[in-house]
């Protein structure tokens, strides 16, 4: 919720709030993310969104008639990292994304060595995944972007 939540919504920040605060997107139809299983449960998580469902990430301005999705976070199990579920979830995004009619997916990894943002991923795997790198956003994050067009 930390990229998409209001000002008002930011005052009621604990788990339950939290928690809620998606659930009324969800109800609403908005997009927020997909999930990965396994054998039937949840397993992972990567949230991707048209970006103007989110607050400002950061950035360089769109191009007129662009159509941008925006990957801004993961959740892997700590014993199950390593195993390249981010790349499967980032190859997922960016399917979920074009099928929804984005013409660029865009994210704001930062490099491995960064001291926070974590959850945002790492700049390797998405370069890894074709995406370019724009300019920052921010101290350490970074703007990468994948043209689907």
């Amino acid at each position: 919720m930390v990229w998409r939540r209001t000002a008002a919504e930011a005052k009621n920040n604990d788990s339950a709030g939290r928690k809620q605060q998606m659930m009324t997107r969800i109800d609403a139809g908005t997009p927020v993310g997909l999930i990965a299983y396994e054998a039937g449960k949840p397993l992972a998580w990567v949230s991707i969104a048209p970006r103007e469902t989110y607050r400002n990430l950061g950035g360089p301005e769109t191009d007129a008639g662009e159509v941008i999705w925006s990957i801004v976070c993961f959740w892997v199990p700590r014993k199950r990292r390593g195993e390249g579920l981010v790349y499967r979830l980032i190859a997922a995004a960016v399917d979920h994304a074009r099928d929804a009619g984005a013409t660029v997916v865009e994210a704001y990894p930062v490099p491995p060595d960064a001291p926070s943002y974590h959850f945002m991923g790492f700049v390797p795997a998405f370069e890894k995944a074709g995406f370019t790198e724009i300019g920052p956003a921010g101290i350490r994050r970074r703007v990468m972007r994948l043209r689907l067009d």
